[in-house]
């Protein structure tokens, strides 16, 4: 008996041997690489990131194109894009809604009536906007013009003033003065370091008011021994005005030197600053 249990031990062996290679091993299950990439587009998508959304969204058509999921997320992205643009129009963001309206037709190409609406709202927002700006421009220019033709308006009528009291200084008949008095000045302020003359007939070359007007600033320029500054548009016009000025200041007193000054303002009605010497 116990020769028998040693000889059969070698055989309980490898029965168990064998036994234990046709025990069936356990499989690993294959795992879709591509979930948790899709997992985090739904993430992006929920919370708006739309860019990160539109990222993954290429990575993953790069690696998988044929995967049949990508279409939906195609069109799921292009909706958020547009909705996204809607509340920009909203929030008067031209721009970032024409961005989201790209992005939405780049998504879907083949279906440009999806944003057909978008796109049309888009155009009347701009459209509106300009005509806006156009309008706010032509009123701005008129309210620029109308003042002008005020500041235009109030520079004749003092012209006018200063022409008539240098008319009324002219036919004043003279006066024996019973007693010596101070001479009077018929156009500065004699109170005043500096006084302006305006020569708007320079502008319409009215020359004939031109010369009346320059009489009494000769008079005045002789009387109080005036610095004058010519101050015209144009070079050109110094020359001539400081000619007229000179000549009659001449006829006045021909041994008195006009001291005369020039100054070119281009958006300026021409004028004479008379600054009398003080004693």
């Amino acid at each position: 008996m116990k020769s028998f249990a040693f000889r059969g031990l070698p055989l309980v062996l490898v029965l168990l041997l064998a036994g234990c290679q046709n025990t069936p091993s356990h499989k690993v299950l294959p795992v879709d690489e591509l979930v948790s990439a899709f997992r985090q587009l739904d993430v992006s998508v929920a919370e708006e990131r739309l860019d990160d959304a539109r990222s993954q969204l290429d990575a993953l058509q790069r690696r998988a194109s044929g995967d049949t999921r990508l279409e939906q997320y195609q069109r799921q992205l292009a909706d958020a894009y547009m909705e996204q643009g809607r509340e920009a129009l909203q929030q008067g963001d031209l721009d970032r809604a024409a961005q989201a309206l790209g992005q939405a037709r780049s998504l879907l190409p083949q279906a440009p009536s999806l944003s057909h609406d978008l796109n049309q709202a888009i155009d009347r927002a701009r459209e509106a906007r300009q005509n806006a700006a156009e309008q706010q421009a032509r009123e701005t220019a008129a309210r620029l013009d109308a003042q002008r033709q005020e500041q235009l308006r109030q520079q004749r009528l003092a012209a006018e003033r200063q022409l008539k009291a240098a008319a009324a200084a002219v036919t004043e008949p003279a006066e024996e003065p019973v007693v010596e008095r101070a001479p009077k000045a018929r156009l500065i302020d004699l109170d005043a370091t500096t006084s302006s003359v305006a020569l708007p007939m320079l502008d319409n070359q009215d020359n004939e008011n031109l010369r009346r007007l320059l009489d009494s600033v000769a008079a005045d320029v002789v009387t109080f021994h005036c610095a004058v500054r010519i101050e015209v548009r144009e070079a050109k016009d110094y020359p001539w005005v400081a000619a007229l000025l000179s000549a009659r200041i001449k006829k006045l007193d021909p041994t008195f030197r006009p001291r005369l000054s020039q100054k070119i303002v281009p958006q300026q009605v021409p004028r004479l600053l008379l600054s009398p010497q003080r004693k």
